[in-house]
């Protein structure tokens, strides 16, 4: 009897099947395991410690709470906040109880969408992790400083998951083609076209190559092309185009038309991409991105106007954060344009990268001791406040030896007209300085 269940139990998902054994198999997250690196530390300590684990949705934060449990020897118990109550979180104590009574090892209990908890199932936790008795990892794909109690998050570690870049599921699909993918051939153009709609999402990847895969062994195909994957998979992968070259033709255009100042265009181009199921928040930063690059110092508000789209959309999602969205989408068509700070920023990082090391001039040294003053450092130094217009004429705060740069030159629009203004009155300054020398 116990062989014809066996024979009969349905195999499981292709991303379980390739969820990662040990650290070594994670794939991204260098920023957390790489060599030195904090997660990576936690692990080699041998001593396990609460955190949050926060970040999008197939980032690795289920996978990374099973490997710390398997390196610490610990009991791993997981509980959903979507489908459990306190009742449920007392049973997953009496069992951390129960398994440090017989067999003296401790319990990781893991709570994914601990997010979802509320108050009163958060405190739930606390005595326990404050006696020791588990050590909770609790994963959420909001942001924990509004969705986590406070006494909650003063006992564990907070640490930021990031979504898979290309090349890095690019890693993931020739693992999966290794694995459970043997007959199928995939053109480059199918690779990017499923690569770009998992959008950083490996577990969204490994579920559509299953989907494909399943098509293409049904109807007895072995070359897999972009229309073939645009088939396999459903209506709103076809409509969206996450990836594909519409996809990126859309973005350009919502980035084109605000730089273009039309807000008719970049609100339809904006409403587009919703439509077809982008997510909100690339969107966002989309519109931070244009508002550094095109509007800059013309107006510095149009910065702060989409970064509060933003965590407005964090905070209370959809509609009223796709308005705020809007909203910001508009103002930045509207604003003045400059991209002098940017041009003066890509500037002043390529003329580092080839120019030599330089020191700290020792007129703008601190001295925090007395053998540094001794030394000169600081001596020379002129305190602006002190000076007429608070401004020290002549005075130079680039290493010595350099020529004369400038890598900043505002335009005229917008408040950076006043800018190139007081500049000019400053250098005017400068000169006249230089003259009395």
């Amino acid at each position: 009897m116990t062989d014809l269940f066996e024979k009969h139990k349905p195999a499981a998902p292709l991303a379980e099947r390739l969820r990662p054994k040990k650290l070594e198999d994670v794939i991204g997250q260098a920023h957390l395991l790489g060599a030195g690196k904090p997660l990576r530390l936690a692990f080699e300590s041998g001593k396990p410690h609460s955190m949050i684990l926060w970040g999008p949705p197939g980032t690795g934060k289920t996978t990374l709470a099973r490997l710390m449990a398997l390196a610490f020897d610990a009991e791993f118990v997981a509980l959903s906040a979507v489908l459990s109550g306190v009742k449920d979180i007392r049973d997953a104590i009496e069992r951390a109880q129960m398994v440090l009574q017989q067999s003296g090892r401790h319990t990781i209990l893991f709570v994914d969408e601990v997010h979802r908890f509320n108050k009163s199932q958060q405190d739930a936790f606390l005595p326990y992790v404050e006696q020791g008795l588990v050590t909770l990892i609790g994963a959420t794909t909001e942001n924990p400083s509004f969705e986590v109690n406070s006494a909650l998050l003063s006992r564990a570690q907070v640490y930021v998951l990031t979504a898979l870049s290309e090349n890095e599921l690019a890693t993931l699909f020739e693992r999966a083609g290794n694995h459970a993918l043997q007959g199928l051939n995939f053109t480059d153009a199918a690779r990017r076209l499923l690569i770009g709609y998992a959008d950083g999402d490996a577990r969204r990847l490994l579920n559509l190559l299953e989907q494909v895969k399943t098509a293409a062994e049904t109807e007895g195909v072995s070359e897999i092309g972009v229309d073939y994957a645009h088939n396999a998979l459903s209506s709103n992968v076809r409509r969206f185009d996450k990836g594909g070259d519409e996809f990126y033709d859309q973005i350009s255009a919502l980035h084109k038309s605000l730089r273009g100042s039309d807000p008719d265009a970049a609100l339809y181009w904006m409403c587009r991409m919703l439509d077809g199921g982008t997510d909100p928040l690339y969107i966002g930063r989309r519109l931070i991105r244009a508002a550094v690059e095109d509007v800059g110092l013309a107006d510095p508000r149009a910065l702060q106007m989409a970064l509060d789209a933003c965590g407005i959309y964090e905070r209370l999602g959809s509609p009223e954060g796709e308005l705020a969205l809007a909203q910001a989408t508009l103002y930045l068509a509207c604003a003045p344009k400059s991209n002098a700070a940017y041009v003066a920023y890509n500037k002043t990082r390529s003329f580092i990268a080839s120019d030599t090391s330089r020191r700290v001039p020792e007129h703008l040294c601190n001295a925090p001791t007395k053998l540094m003053k001794e030394l000169g450092f600081g001596r020379e130094y002129r305190y602006a406040h002190d000076e007429p217009e608070a401004y020290s004429a002549g005075e130079n705060y680039f290493p010595d030896g350099l020529p004369e740069l400038k890598f900043y030159q505002p335009t005229a629009r917008g408040l950076e007209g006043k800018i190139s203004e007081k500049l000019a009155h400053l250098r005017e300054l400068d000169k006249q300085a230089k003259k009395k020398i």
